[in-house]
């Protein structure tokens, strides 16, 4: 047949409403028909899995961390940070410590909030720039064949955090020798 004689014939069937196909279109062919209990467990058991997921994530499971996470160098990097105490984990309660110092109508205490802030900042920074270099010879020492590309940096950023808000959580105490 023909484009010409296609067009020219009926198709035997009245158009269906816009309610109708739209209707239809609704309805996906590929997924199965289930019941609400298949479906709530399926749900729960997803649920289940994301939850096994992140505390796999949380206790440090090399096969369950992201990329950015794998890796010995990575993970020696980590216990590194965790071992001592950085006051950038503390930068956190001291700018809530400033805040509270702003409320006080004295202009004395308002100017002694920005300058402990700045100084604690300053001090972070100093602090990260010669902990990334400790991370790097030492990386370097015990890992020869491995890049230290974005290892001080990963170090520094996690001296930031708040030990209890660190992911994965840390593996060593303060102070223990890694």
């Amino acid at each position: 047949m023909t484009n010409i004689e296609e067009s020219s014939q009926k198709k035997g069937r009245p158009t269906p409403k816009r309610k109708e196909a739209q209707a239809s279109n609704k309805i996906s062919s590929l997924a199965p028909a289930s019941s609400k209990a298949e479906k709530q467990r399926a749900k729960d058991a997803a649920r289940n899995a994301r939850i096994a997921q992140r505390a796999a994530y949380l206790r440090g499971d090399e096969n369950a961390l992201p990329a950015r996470d794998r890796g010995p160098e990575k993970k020696f990097v980590r216990n590194y940070v965790d071992s001592r105490r950085s006051i950038g984990e503390y930068f956190l309660p001291v700018i809530g410590f400033v805040l509270v110092l702003s409320l006080i109508p004295v202009g004395a205490f308002a100017v002694a909030g920005i300058v402990i802030m700045y100084s604690v900042l300053l001090y972070s920074i100093i602090d990260g720039l010669f902990l990334s270099r400790k991370i790097k010879t030492e990386v370097s020492k015990r890992f020869p064949d491995k890049s230290t590309k974005g290892l001080g940096l990963y170090g520094w950023l996690r001296s930031t955090q708040m030990r209890r808000m660190r992911a994965p959580k840390p593996q060593v105490k303060t102070g223990d020798k890694v």
